[in-house]
């Protein structure tokens, strides 16, 4: 009994060693591309680990794995990255200028410009399990995470309001937690849902 339980616990410690590991290196590198040009290539590798860990590649040298990602898809990530960081920009620049407007159908645009960033916001959290699992050019990573994302409403609002949920009792009770975890736990729960919906697309993409 006290074998299981000492086994247990050396396995748990294991992987929450990983997971903060994995979690300081994506922040390392995104840092190491001053942001902009870091998180995306960043969180590409961090995605891939987490497919390698749950696909039970348990043994992967992490740095290694994550700087050879890193360095292959810096600039393909970033391309998406900077079609991303346009649209969010030009989202936010019609919402500022429609919101000073006092008529009512432009209140309706601005509305309509708040579902076009929640549409971005869903596509960014299919994106990435989608862009690690798949072989697709930029364009169709433009496509199917957002494909994916409409097919399945369901899974979409589970994803979205357990990680809001969790981000925001951490944040409020634990937020060193984020830290070490935030990324790294998000990333593998992100992964978990999504690839349940993968072998509906296998032969499609």
């Amino acid at each position: 009994m006290m074998a299981e339980v000492a086994r247990g616990y050396y396995t748990f410690a294991i992987w929450i060693t990983r997971f903060a590991y994995l979690n300081i290196l994506w922040i390392l590198f995104a840092i190491a591309g001053l942001l902009f040009f870091g998180v995306m290539p960043a969180t590409v590798a961090m995605f891939a680990i987490i497919r390698k860990w749950q696909r039970g590649e348990d043994e992967v040298r992490i740095f290694a794995a994550f700087w050879e990602i890193y360095r292959q898809e810096f600039w393909k990530a970033n391309r998406i990255g900077m079609i991303l960081f346009a649209l969010g920009y030009l989202f936010s620049i019609q919402f500022q200028i429609l919101g000073a407007q006092t008529a009512l159908v432009y209140q309706m645009a601005q509305f309509s410009i708040v579902l076009a960033f929640a549409l971005l916001a869903i596509f960014v959290v299919y994106l990435f399990p989608v862009y690690v699992h798949f072989e697709l050019k930029t364009k169709e990573c433009l496509k199917w995470p957002l494909i994916v994302a409409i097919v399945h409403p369901i899974l979409t609002v589970f994803l979205l309001a357990c990680i809001g949920l969790a981000g925001y009792f951490i944040f409020h009770a634990f937020p060193a937690v984020l830290f070490f975890f935030g990324g790294s736990l998000s990333a593998y729960f992100i992964t978990w849902g999504v690839s349940k919906t993968f072998s509906k697309y296998e032969a499609a993409v």
